[in-house]
């Protein structure tokens, strides 16, 4: 009896750890996944609130120069113009240091630069051949396309 309590909790373990592995949620990020052309763009702790008319999100920012230059001019607020039913994006005057690597997956909530100036707040998921270099992404996106609606936005970046 004890032998067979035993196998079963041996086979439960070895499923539980198998299923971890390889199970995810497609909304779920790999912070030290490697892009397509190899940066390694790890999660800081830093953290940023964006304020879309009376909705708080939270962001969690990459550790990468791009994400520091973002950070630093915080805080910024930015109308932001429609595009293609996705995103948002804001067209900066000046320059950021950019490491682009092709899109592939984007996901809801991702924040990115596409170009060297264009911020992007993507609120779709889907995927694409473009470059960009990722900034950071929304915690818990639900809510976002509601929040940003169907025309251009004002969207209020701080540090949190």
């Amino acid at each position: 009896m004890k032998l067979k309590s035993l196998v079963a909790v041996i086979a439960m373990l070895f499923a539980f750890s198998f299923c971890n592995a390889s199970c995810s949620n497609d909304n779920e990020r790999d912070p030290g996944e490697n892009n397509e052309n190899g940066n390694n763009d790890t999660i800081s702790t830093t953290k940023m609130k964006i304020t879309i008319g009376t909705t708080v999100f939270t962001a969690t920012l990459y550790n990468n120069p791009s994400a520091a230059e973002l950070k630093a001019m915080l805080p910024l607020t930015l109308n932001m113009t429609e595009l293609n039913g996705n995103e948002k994006y804001y067209d900066f005057p000046g320059s950021f240091s950019v490491n682009a690597s092709v899109g592939g997956d984007i996901k809801a909530g991702d924040l990115m630069l596409y170009g060297d100036n264009v911020l992007v707040l993507f609120y779709k998921s889907f995927n694409t051949s473009y470059s960009y270099t990722k900034l950071g992404y929304i915690d818990n996106p639900v809510g976002l396309a509601t929040a940003l609606g169907a025309g251009n936005v004002a969207v209020k970046l701080e540090n949190n």
